[in-house]
């Protein structure tokens, strides 16, 4: 069985097929479709995006390097994808963010996320490659 792993914003693997490339084209086109009408398509988020509106909920963060986005795994920013915010979070949080599981294969989300780490600068990258490869050692 081959093992896979997400090194750098490329998806590699120890097949014999070689090195996985994400489909940064395919995960634009998608962030475009499914997430930039919320996030924005320049990825800055909405307008106080810290501050909790009428509804008691927080408005979309961006995911470019003012958001928090790249503070979290690969793992945390797949199972928030797939599943919704409220999910993930638990204990009766409330999130407008919803899951993509059913809309989205693994694959697609796997290439909005990778697209998104293509727009921030080096500092950010590395920043999350570091945390996503430390939640890697602790499973």
């Amino acid at each position: 069985m081959a093992a896979f792993g997400w090194i750098w914003g490329v998806a590699t693997s120890d097949a014999d097929d070689g090195a996985l490339a994400p489909d940064l084209a395919r995960g634009q086109a998608i962030y475009a479709q499914a997430c930039a009408s919320c996030h924005g398509a320049a990825l800055e988020g909405q307008i106080d995006w810290r501050s909790r509106g009428p509804d008691g909920r927080l408005p979309a963060p961006p995911h470019d390097a003012t958001g928090h986005t790249w503070h979290h795994s690969d793992r945390v920013l797949l199972d928030i994808t797939m599943r919704g915010t409220a999910a993930v979070v638990g204990g009766g949080y409330e999130s407008n963010m919803p899951g993509f599981a059913d809309i989205y294969s693994e694959d697609e989300l796997r290439d909005v996320l990778e697209w998104i780490k293509t727009q921030w600068p080096e500092r950010e990258r590395v920043h999350q490659a570091q945390v996503t490869a430390r939640d890697e050692a602790a499973r």
